[in-house]
């Protein structure tokens, strides 16, 4: 079992979407009310400032140092800046079913589509308003691939390719569900459940993938990262000394470390978890999976 390690004392009030980017020997992940792209490189920590809330990133194949990301009203591309901004160009308007709303959880297949998820973000309502989308290079629209959600989290991607991997944290569902995934046309299909997460310690969160296709996801409010096997079994538990673990990501030079981002709540005591916020890393003693640049597959 891997003792969990603070890399950064970021006290992100919600720090997600971390991605390991392996010429760089680097991590980005996002602080989404703070408006903030991080990077953390053992030499040269940085950080960018958006006009709009960064919900997840990934890198574009096609523009060095460029980033697509899910914000409040769209999907932009994103071009860090030297004076520590972020210059954005919107590729494609989200129509959102009510005010209030935003992207949330998001990730590239392994073909280099972008898919995210969107959200109200005030969770407490409840409402099945949000969907999941799929983003393709060169186009001006957005693909609505599922509804009827509250809080799309979790999306991951097998090996393979041809399973896709979605949860809903939201306390009244709780489930992580496995899809068959088209690869040439990115449609899933087939959708069952993967994981009940209710009896388990944790909402379901943010998820990566390992070299042997299993699926691992933070369990909010639980300060722990759970191991599941592609048959829906839990594998193990890694703990980390914060309540709200919020996504996973591989990374360091052999991919074999898990990167830990995480939530430090507001208005709260937290003299019993003061590394609320911070970015953790793991070492499981199982390797991860290159992640894809968007418009480019998988290596």
């Amino acid at each position: 079992m891997s003792q969990a390690e603070l890399v950064v004392d970021a006290r992100n009030a919600t720090g997600e979407s971390p991605v390991w980017r392996s010429e760089e020997q680097a991590l980005y992940w996002v602080d989404i009310p703070a408006r903030t792209l991080h990077r953390w490189s053992a030499e040269d920590p940085t950080h960018w400032i958006a006009d709009g809330m960064l919900a997840c990133i990934a890198p574009r194949a096609d523009l060095p140092g460029a980033w697509i990301a899910g914000m409040e009203s769209g999907v932009f591309s994103l071009q860090p800046n030297t004076n520590g901004t972020l210059s954005a160009e919107r590729l494609a308007e989200v129509d959102h079913a009510l005010p209030g709303m935003r992207f949330n959880d998001g990730r590239c297949d392994r073909q280099g589509r972008f898919w995210a998820g969107t959200m109200l973000m005030d969770m407490a309502a409840g409402a099945h308003v949000a969907g999941l989308y799929r983003y393709e290079q060169g186009g001006t629209s957005l693909h609505r691939q599922l509804d009827d959600l509250i809080v799309p989290n979790g999306l991951a991607f097998s090996p393979d390719g041809r399973t896709m991997y979605l949860s809903d944290s939201h306390p009244s569902v709780q489930l992580v569900w496995a899809f068959d995934y088209d690869t040439d046309s990115g449609t899933p299909s087939r959708r069952r459940v993967f994981a009940d997460m209710t009896p388990l310690p944790g909402r379901p969160d943010g998820a990566a993938i390992d070299v042997d296709g299993c699926y691992w996801i933070c369990g909010n409010d639980a300060g722990l990262v759970h191991r599941f096997t592609p048959d829906g079994k839990l594998d193990r538990s890694l703990a980390v000394p914060v309540k709200k673990p919020a996504m996973c990501a591989f990374g360091g030079p052999t991919l074999d470390t898990l990167f830990v981002t995480s939530i430090r709540p507001a208005g709260i005591d937290l003299s019993d978890q003061p590394l609320a916020g911070g970015l953790f890393a793991l070492r499981p003693g199982i390797q991860g999976i290159a992640e894809p640049a968007f418009g480019a597959p998988a290596a």
